[in-house]
């Protein structure tokens, strides 16, 4: 992966965390709350980065163009949100290999616990 291509973290903190987490998120709202539940998180800018990634986690906001046909490439355990409207994306999400889906306020208000779920922390 091209260190240019990783925003808001330094490139070594993918492999030097005890869990490594890179994001698929551009809201910057949506961004910071992440990134105050876990301060090591890493934003990517575009889908096609998340391929071949060598990371614990990956999270993706699905509103983002691409990201559904892209989810079965991805090696890493998955975890996504949309809109609680958008029920057929979640549902296709959770098809292509998303280990949990949620509505956006559920994502955020619970990402610490799913994080902890997935990657079986506790």
């Amino acid at each position: 992966m091209d260190k240019d291509s990783i925003v808001e973290c330094d490139f070594d903190e993918i492999t030097s965390n005890s869990v490594s987490v890179v994001a698929l998120v551009s809201d910057l709202m949506d961004q910071s709350k992440l990134r105050l539940a876990m301060p090591s998180i890493c934003f990517v800018k575009e889908v096609s980065e998340l391929i071949d990634l060598d990371v614990d986690l990956v999270v993706v906001d699905l509103s983002k163009a691409d990201v559904l046909k892209t989810l079965p490439e991805i090696d890493s355990k998955i975890l996504g949100f949309a809109s609680h409207v958008d029920k057929e994306i979640i549902a296709v999400a959770e098809q292509a290999g998303c280990e949990r889906v949620l509505p956006r306020s559920k994502f955020f208000r619970d990402f610490q616990s799913l994080v902890n779920g997935v990657l079986k922390l506790n």
